[in-house]
């Protein structure tokens, strides 16, 4: 039986998802914001119903993905989890803003709804999280990317991005703080700090090199369980710098465990 997957945005993330969704899965419905509904509905020729809020969907989704950032989360999370569904979150950067991380944890708490936290475009997070259990004593946290990739961010106003000639450290501190100045980009400081010791306690450092074409991240963390170090080499979207292509394989990740009996 086909399950049916409400999407939350339609851009780069949203469109490679629908482009990889597993046979068995249909995207139904699209929420996005008024401005581009019509051009959206022209663009999908009325094979997937588009609307401009959760409370529009009379039905009832198998999974409703996050594929807008974190504007749409913190606009439309609260509806979807008061109505009982799960929701698989990519934008978990917003979460370090503690008001709206309460108010979707309360909608959850009284509507039934589940909040499923997507590893988005790092990997490690099922481990990190194990090892939380047992305590953790440090986690830390270190990006670096090219310089279109910050474009459009908090970087340029502490880097001139057009003049690095190496490898340059543009920000130190805890994964709240890094979630909340670059968006777009460090979603992931917010994934680790959750699966881990917290936002506060997430020691992050972010950096530029003109000479990758990729996103590196690594990360370490040592507690009673021992310590592990990952290093991830992660190539963007090709429409979207900004966006990780594993972020979007995390959310067709997620619509497959609805389909699977069995998965990891």
């Amino acid at each position: 039986m086909t399950k049916r997957l409400l999407m939350i945005g339609y851009g780069a993330m949203g469109s490679e998802v629908h482009r990889l969704l597993p046979e068995g899965m249909e995207l139904a419905w699209l929420v996005v914001p008024e401005a581009y509904a019509t051009a959206v509905r022209e663009q999908l020729a009325g094979r997937v119903e588009v609307l401009t809020a959760i409370d529009q969907c009379t039905e009832v989704p198998d999974l409703v993905v996050e594929c807008a950032g974190q504007p749409g989360l913190a606009e439309h999370g609260e509806a979807v989890l008061r109505r009982g569904l799960t929701l698989a979150v990519v934008a978990t950067g917003a979460l370090a803003d503690e008001a709206l991380y309460t108010r979707l944890a309360t909608a959850a708490r009284e509507g039934g709804g589940r909040m499923q936290l997507l590893s988005g475009a790092v990997t490690g997070m099922d481990g990190l999280a194990a090892a939380r259990e047992g305590g953790l004593d440090e986690v830390t946290y270190e990006a670096c990317k090219a310089p279109r990739s910050w474009k459009g961010s908090h970087a340029e106003t502490l880097i001139d991005l057009d003049a690095v000639t190496e490898k340059v450290v543009f920000f130190e501190g805890d994964a709240g703080e890094a979630a909340r100045l670059f968006p777009a980009n460090s979603n992931v400081a917010a994934t680790i700090a959750l699966a881990g010791v917290g936002m506060r306690d997430t020691r992050v450092q972010l950096s530029v090199d003109p000479a990758t074409t990729r996103n590196t991240h690594r990360i370490y963390a040592r507690g009673r369980f021992g310590e592990f170090s990952i290093e991830l080499n992660g190539y963007p979207l090709e429409s979207n710098p900004k966006t990780s292509t594993l972020a979007a394989l995390s959310v067709v990740r997620a619509c497959r465990q609805v389909l699977e009996p069995v998965s990891f």
